[in-house]
């Protein structure tokens, strides 16, 4: 599968799955924005459901009436029909992994119990 790069305005996004999957995986990279923390949210929803994982930066997610900021190694998973916003929060970017599922279905982990 090759990898595919876009840009939808300062964001890049780097497709990570192919695009027949049923679930999209993107590498996404904000824009340093050093108003993020201060910044009116303009929030959006769409039919999904989104998990989200930082890997570099802080990022900045309103999720309806709630806020919290996100640093490396922490996650978050919403139904994308809540209005939602994200933002980096401060001098660098923000890069993170998407997985996307448009049928709006949540991720599951496949967990075995431990061998005793």
């Amino acid at each position: 599968m090759a990898r595919t790069k876009k840009r939808v305005g300062e964001i890049q996004y780097e497709t990570l799955s192919p695009e027949s999957s049923p679930v999209q995986t993107y590498k996404v990279t904000l824009p340093a924005n050093p108003d993020g923390a201060t910044a009116v949210p303009d929030p959006r929803v769409h039919d999904g459901h989104e998990w989200l994982y930082v890997l570099s930066g802080r990022l900045r997610l309103v999720l309806g009436d709630q806020e919290v900021t996100l640093g490396p190694g922490e996650a978050a998973e919403f139904d994308t029909r809540l209005p939602h916003w994200l933002s980096a929060t401060g001098a660098g970017p923000v890069e993170m992994l998407s997985i996307f599922s448009k049928e709006g279905k949540r991720i599951h982990l496949r967990a075995r119990p431990a061998a005793k």
